[in-house]
Protein backbone atom coordinates (compact mmCIF):
# COMPACT_ATOMS: atom_id res chain seq x y z
CA UNK A 1 0.00 0.00 0.00
CA UNK A 2 1.15 3.57 -0.91
CA UNK A 3 1.01 5.49 2.45
CA UNK A 4 0.99 8.28 1.12
CA UNK A 5 -2.01 7.97 -0.94
CA UNK A 6 -4.86 10.36 -0.48
CA UNK A 7 -7.71 8.38 1.31
CA UNK A 8 -10.69 10.01 -0.73
CA UNK A 9 -13.58 9.27 1.51
CA UNK A 10 -11.00 10.84 4.56
CA UNK A 11 -10.70 13.45 2.32
CA UNK A 12 -14.66 13.79 1.49
CA UNK A 13 -15.38 13.43 4.85
CA UNK A 14 -12.57 16.04 6.34
CA UNK A 15 -14.02 18.63 3.72
CA UNK A 16 -18.11 18.10 5.02
CA UNK A 17 -16.87 19.25 8.29
CA UNK A 18 -14.59 21.91 7.45
CA UNK A 19 -17.13 23.89 5.14
CA UNK A 20 -18.39 25.90 7.79
CA UNK A 21 -15.12 27.31 9.23
CA UNK A 22 -13.32 26.98 5.78
CA UNK A 23 -13.37 30.98 5.21
CA UNK A 24 -12.55 31.26 8.46
CA UNK A 25 -9.07 30.01 7.85
CA UNK A 26 -8.54 29.63 3.99
CA UNK A 27 -6.37 33.08 3.93
CA UNK A 28 -3.61 31.79 1.89
CA UNK A 29 -5.82 29.86 -0.57
CA UNK A 30 -7.47 32.96 -1.26
CA UNK A 31 -4.33 34.61 -1.60
CA UNK A 32 -3.12 32.32 -4.12
CA UNK A 33 -6.61 32.89 -6.04
CA UNK A 34 -6.10 36.10 -6.45
CA UNK A 35 -2.40 35.66 -8.10
CA UNK A 36 -3.86 33.39 -10.36
CA UNK A 37 -6.63 35.90 -11.17
CA UNK A 38 -3.88 38.45 -11.97
CA UNK A 39 -2.13 35.78 -14.50
CA UNK A 40 -5.26 36.14 -16.17
CA UNK A 41 -4.26 39.51 -17.04
CA UNK A 42 -1.87 38.26 -20.22
CA UNK A 43 -4.92 35.99 -21.54
CA UNK A 44 -6.88 37.89 -24.23
CA UNK A 45 -9.48 35.15 -24.97
CA UNK A 46 -12.68 35.16 -22.94
CA UNK A 47 -13.70 31.95 -22.20
CA UNK A 48 -17.64 30.84 -22.69
CA UNK A 49 -17.72 28.40 -20.43
CA UNK A 50 -15.37 27.51 -17.21
CA UNK A 51 -15.17 24.98 -14.61
CA UNK A 52 -13.81 25.70 -11.45
CA UNK A 53 -12.64 22.33 -10.28
CA UNK A 54 -11.85 22.13 -6.33
CA UNK A 55 -14.05 24.88 -6.11
CA UNK A 56 -14.13 25.04 -2.20
CA UNK A 57 -17.03 27.66 -0.70
CA UNK A 58 -17.34 29.20 -4.00
CA UNK A 59 -14.48 32.17 -3.59
CA UNK A 60 -12.49 31.51 -6.63
CA UNK A 61 -15.69 31.02 -8.89
CA UNK A 62 -17.42 34.77 -7.24
CA UNK A 63 -13.87 36.16 -8.80
CA UNK A 64 -14.34 34.40 -12.14
CA UNK A 65 -17.93 35.59 -12.47
CA UNK A 66 -16.72 39.02 -11.91
CA UNK A 67 -13.56 38.96 -14.44
CA UNK A 68 -16.62 37.30 -16.87
CA UNK A 69 -19.81 38.37 -16.65
CA UNK A 70 -21.27 36.37 -19.27
CA UNK A 71 -19.47 33.64 -18.97
CA UNK A 72 -21.28 30.28 -17.93
CA UNK A 73 -19.81 28.77 -14.86
CA UNK A 74 -19.73 25.61 -13.67
CA UNK A 75 -17.91 24.49 -10.00
CA UNK A 76 -17.11 20.87 -8.21
CA UNK A 77 -16.04 19.85 -5.44
CA UNK A 78 -15.36 16.73 -3.89
CA UNK A 79 -17.40 17.75 -0.93
CA UNK A 80 -21.31 18.59 -0.90
CA UNK A 81 -20.85 20.07 2.30
CA UNK A 82 -18.55 22.90 0.66
CA UNK A 83 -21.00 23.33 -2.66
CA UNK A 84 -24.35 23.83 -0.13
CA UNK A 85 -21.96 26.46 1.91
CA UNK A 86 -21.32 28.13 -1.75
CA UNK A 87 -24.75 28.37 -2.58
CA UNK A 88 -25.32 30.07 0.75
CA UNK A 89 -22.85 32.62 0.01
CA UNK A 90 -24.37 33.49 -3.48
CA UNK A 91 -27.15 36.16 -3.56
CA UNK A 92 -30.53 35.35 -3.00
CA UNK A 93 -31.45 36.95 -6.55
CA UNK A 94 -29.39 34.65 -8.40
CA UNK A 95 -30.48 32.16 -7.08
CA UNK A 96 -34.05 32.97 -7.83
CA UNK A 97 -32.90 33.82 -10.97
CA UNK A 98 -30.93 30.59 -11.68
CA UNK A 99 -27.91 33.06 -12.40
CA UNK A 100 -25.21 31.24 -9.63
CA UNK A 101 -22.93 28.95 -10.98
CA UNK A 102 -24.03 25.25 -11.82
CA UNK A 103 -22.84 22.90 -8.78
CA UNK A 104 -21.33 19.44 -9.55
CA UNK A 105 -20.11 17.08 -6.43
CA UNK A 106 -17.32 14.92 -8.16
CA UNK A 107 -13.73 14.08 -8.42
CA UNK A 108 -11.06 15.70 -10.54
CA UNK A 109 -9.85 11.67 -11.36
CA UNK A 110 -13.43 10.92 -12.87
CA UNK A 111 -15.15 14.61 -13.59
CA UNK A 112 -18.53 14.28 -14.72
CA UNK A 113 -18.57 16.39 -17.74
CA UNK A 114 -18.88 15.99 -21.29
CA UNK A 115 -15.87 16.09 -23.21
CA UNK A 116 -14.53 19.50 -25.10
CA UNK A 117 -17.30 21.44 -22.45
CA UNK A 118 -14.91 23.74 -20.61
CA UNK A 119 -12.83 26.60 -22.40
CA UNK A 120 -10.99 27.09 -19.40
CA UNK A 121 -10.52 24.45 -16.48
CA UNK A 122 -9.59 26.70 -13.38
CA UNK A 123 -7.98 24.87 -10.47
CA UNK A 124 -7.15 26.62 -7.16
CA UNK A 125 -5.29 24.64 -4.48
CA UNK A 126 -6.54 21.02 -4.98
CA UNK A 127 -4.29 18.94 -7.07
CA UNK A 128 -2.54 17.93 -4.17
CA UNK A 129 -5.70 15.75 -2.96
CA UNK A 130 -5.26 13.78 -6.49
CA UNK A 131 -3.09 10.34 -6.44
CA UNK A 132 -2.92 9.93 -9.70
CA UNK A 133 -1.99 13.17 -11.44
CA UNK A 134 -1.62 11.52 -15.08
CA UNK A 135 -5.38 10.13 -14.95
CA UNK A 136 -6.06 14.24 -13.31
CA UNK A 137 -4.74 15.59 -16.39
CA UNK A 138 -6.13 13.41 -18.88
CA UNK A 139 -9.43 14.30 -17.27
CA UNK A 140 -8.95 17.73 -17.69
CA UNK A 141 -7.58 17.41 -21.47
CA UNK A 142 -10.77 15.56 -22.09
CA UNK A 143 -13.28 18.05 -20.64
CA UNK A 144 -11.13 21.13 -22.15
CA UNK A 145 -12.33 22.09 -25.81
CA UNK A 146 -9.66 22.24 -28.37
CA UNK A 147 -7.65 25.86 -27.58
CA UNK A 148 -8.84 25.57 -23.96
CA UNK A 149 -6.61 27.04 -20.90
CA UNK A 150 -5.84 24.92 -17.94
CA UNK A 151 -4.78 27.15 -14.97
CA UNK A 152 -4.17 25.49 -11.46
CA UNK A 153 -1.89 25.97 -8.73
CA UNK A 154 -0.98 23.43 -6.28
CA UNK A 155 1.91 23.13 -3.84
CA UNK A 156 5.34 21.52 -3.60
CA UNK A 157 7.21 19.39 -1.50
CA UNK A 158 8.91 21.97 0.91
CA UNK A 159 5.09 22.41 1.66
CA UNK A 160 4.56 21.80 5.85
CA UNK A 161 8.01 20.92 6.13
CA UNK A 162 8.20 22.04 9.73
CA UNK A 163 5.04 20.20 10.77
CA UNK A 164 6.66 17.00 9.09
CA UNK A 165 9.99 17.70 11.12
CA UNK A 166 7.80 17.79 13.68
CA UNK A 167 6.27 14.31 13.82
CA UNK A 168 8.92 12.98 12.44
CA UNK A 169 10.08 9.41 13.69
CA UNK A 170 7.02 7.89 14.67
CA UNK A 171 6.67 5.52 12.11
CA UNK A 172 3.67 7.50 10.35
CA UNK A 173 2.59 10.39 7.81
CA UNK A 174 1.65 13.16 8.74
CA UNK A 175 1.15 15.24 5.36
CA UNK A 176 -0.29 14.08 2.12
CA UNK A 177 1.92 13.91 -0.85
CA UNK A 178 3.17 17.60 -2.40
CA UNK A 179 4.44 16.64 -6.38
CA UNK A 180 8.00 18.65 -8.03
CA UNK A 181 7.49 21.54 -10.31
CA UNK A 182 9.23 19.79 -12.44
CA UNK A 183 7.48 16.86 -12.52
CA UNK A 184 4.09 18.13 -13.03
CA UNK A 185 5.25 20.21 -15.89
CA UNK A 186 6.23 16.82 -17.33
CA UNK A 187 3.06 15.14 -17.02
CA UNK A 188 1.45 18.20 -18.46
CA UNK A 189 3.52 17.46 -21.61
CA UNK A 190 3.09 13.43 -21.64
CA UNK A 191 -0.42 14.36 -21.61
CA UNK A 192 -0.82 15.88 -24.38
CA UNK A 193 -1.25 19.46 -23.10
CA UNK A 194 0.84 22.58 -25.01
CA UNK A 195 3.05 25.48 -23.89
CA UNK A 196 3.03 24.60 -19.84
CA UNK A 197 4.27 27.58 -17.91
CA UNK A 198 5.12 27.24 -14.11
CA UNK A 199 5.83 28.90 -11.29
CA UNK A 200 7.28 28.44 -8.06
CA UNK A 201 7.37 30.45 -4.98
CA UNK A 202 7.64 30.19 -1.22
CA UNK A 203 4.91 31.60 1.23
CA UNK A 204 5.45 31.51 5.24
CA UNK A 205 2.58 31.88 7.18
CA UNK A 206 3.67 32.68 11.32
CA UNK A 207 1.61 31.79 14.26
CA UNK A 208 1.61 32.88 17.70
CA UNK A 209 1.34 29.11 18.73
CA UNK A 210 2.01 25.72 17.86
CA UNK A 211 -1.12 24.49 18.21
CA UNK A 212 -2.86 26.78 16.29
CA UNK A 213 -1.22 25.76 12.92
CA UNK A 214 -2.69 22.39 13.23
CA UNK A 215 -5.95 24.12 14.17
CA UNK A 216 -6.08 26.55 10.87
CA UNK A 217 -5.22 22.86 8.97
CA UNK A 218 -8.21 21.39 10.16
CA UNK A 219 -10.17 24.29 10.14
CA UNK A 220 -9.53 24.47 6.14
CA UNK A 221 -10.27 19.97 5.95
CA UNK A 222 -6.34 19.92 5.35
CA UNK A 223 -5.28 17.74 8.10
CA UNK A 224 -3.75 14.28 7.49
CA UNK A 225 -5.67 12.01 5.37
CA UNK A 226 -3.19 9.67 3.96
CA UNK A 227 -3.14 6.19 4.11
CA UNK A 228 -0.24 6.42 6.25
CA UNK A 229 -1.59 8.18 9.03
CA UNK A 230 -1.68 6.95 12.75
CA UNK A 231 -5.22 5.31 12.92
CA UNK A 232 -5.82 6.54 16.74
CA UNK A 233 -5.09 9.54 18.74
CA UNK A 234 -1.32 10.79 19.64
CA UNK A 235 -0.45 9.70 22.75
CA UNK A 236 0.36 12.72 24.87
CA UNK A 237 4.30 12.38 25.16
CA UNK A 238 4.35 12.05 21.37
CA UNK A 239 2.11 15.20 20.79
CA UNK A 240 4.38 17.35 23.62
CA UNK A 241 7.28 16.32 21.87
CA UNK A 242 5.92 17.51 18.30
CA UNK A 243 4.49 21.15 19.72
CA UNK A 244 7.78 21.35 21.43
CA UNK A 245 9.87 20.91 17.70
CA UNK A 246 7.56 23.46 16.59
CA UNK A 247 7.91 26.14 19.37
CA UNK A 248 11.73 25.34 18.82
CA UNK A 249 11.14 27.01 15.40
CA UNK A 250 9.61 29.85 16.60
CA UNK A 251 11.07 33.14 15.11
CA UNK A 252 11.30 36.67 15.99
CA UNK A 253 8.43 35.81 18.42
CA UNK A 254 6.48 33.74 16.08
CA UNK A 255 6.24 30.41 14.36
CA UNK A 256 7.02 29.90 10.45
CA UNK A 257 5.21 27.24 8.65
CA UNK A 258 6.25 27.09 4.62
CA UNK A 259 4.44 26.59 1.97
CA UNK A 260 5.73 25.58 -1.73
CA UNK A 261 3.58 27.40 -4.28
CA UNK A 262 3.49 26.09 -7.53
CA UNK A 263 1.10 27.96 -10.38
CA UNK A 264 1.05 27.15 -13.57
CA UNK A 265 -1.19 27.13 -16.81
CA UNK A 266 -1.10 24.83 -20.21
CA UNK A 267 -3.34 24.85 -23.35
CA UNK A 268 -5.58 22.10 -25.10
CA UNK A 269 -3.92 22.08 -28.85
CA UNK A 270 -6.20 23.17 -31.05
CA UNK A 271 -7.13 20.86 -34.19
CA UNK A 272 -5.07 20.75 -36.67
CA UNK A 273 -6.94 21.06 -40.26
CA UNK A 274 -6.02 20.45 -43.40
CA UNK A 275 -6.84 22.23 -46.89
CA UNK A 276 -10.39 21.32 -46.97
CA UNK A 277 -10.94 22.08 -43.47
CA UNK A 278 -11.14 18.85 -42.24
CA UNK A 279 -9.19 17.71 -39.28
CA UNK A 280 -6.12 15.95 -39.76
CA UNK A 281 -5.17 12.53 -37.73
CA UNK A 282 -2.13 11.70 -37.49
CA UNK A 283 -1.19 7.97 -38.12
CA UNK A 284 2.27 6.56 -37.37
CA UNK A 285 3.20 3.17 -38.65
CA UNK A 286 3.85 0.64 -35.75
CA UNK A 287 7.19 -0.15 -35.68
CA UNK A 288 7.94 -4.46 -36.11
CA UNK A 289 11.46 -5.58 -34.53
Amino acid sequence: MDEQATDKRQVRRAFERAASSYDGAAVLQREICERMLSRLDFVRKVPRTVLDAGSGTGHGARRLAERYPGTFLATLDLAHGMLLEARRHAPWWKRWLKGAPAQICGDLEALPVKQGWAEMLWSNATLQWVNDLSRAFAEVRRVLAPGGLFMFSTFGPDTLKEVRAAFAGDGHTHTNRFTDMHDIGDLLVQGGFSNPVMDMEFITLTYDEPVAILRDLKAIGAHNVTAGRARGLTGKKAWSAALARLEAGRRDGRIPVTFEVISGHAWKPEARVGPSGRPVIEIKPERHR
